[in-house]
């Protein structure tokens, strides 16, 4: 189950790399690029990518619920307009499962050191 977690964390934080690539260089709804949303969308989608990526390959869990935080207005403003970056909101919502595993994993690890349920 540790395994998971980290392999789904990564994967959703590379996911949202390569959204905020297409979204930033080859946004298909739009002719020119913002210097200024590429920096926003780069501080609100990017680095919290780039932070869930490292709290799954260290296990730090709550680094991946603060990514989660982070990047949820933005994945949610981003879900409600139409074409393909409404699926921002899928590592986002990943970032949290891949938390509640690592949470899950924590709990059950130490209810069996305890032996109550043995």
């Amino acid at each position: 189950m540790k395994i998971t977690g980290l392999i789904l964390g990564v994967i959703a934080g590379l996911c949202s790399i390569f959204l905020w690539i297409v979204l930033v260089f080859y946004n298909p709804y739009t002719t020119t690029t913002s210097e200024a949303m590429a920096a926003n969308t780069f501080v609100m989608l990017c680095l919290p990518a780039c932070l869930a990526i490292i709290s799954s390959l260290m296990y730090k869990k709550y680094l991946l619920l603060i990514a989660f935080i982070w990047s949820l207005p933005i994945s949610l403003y981003l879900m409600f307009t139409p074409g393909s970056f409404a699926w921002f909101i899928v590592p986002c919502i990943s970032y949290f499962i891949c938390f509640l595993i690592m949470i899950l994993t924590k709990n059950k690890s130490v209810i069996n050191s305890l032996n109550i349920f043995k």
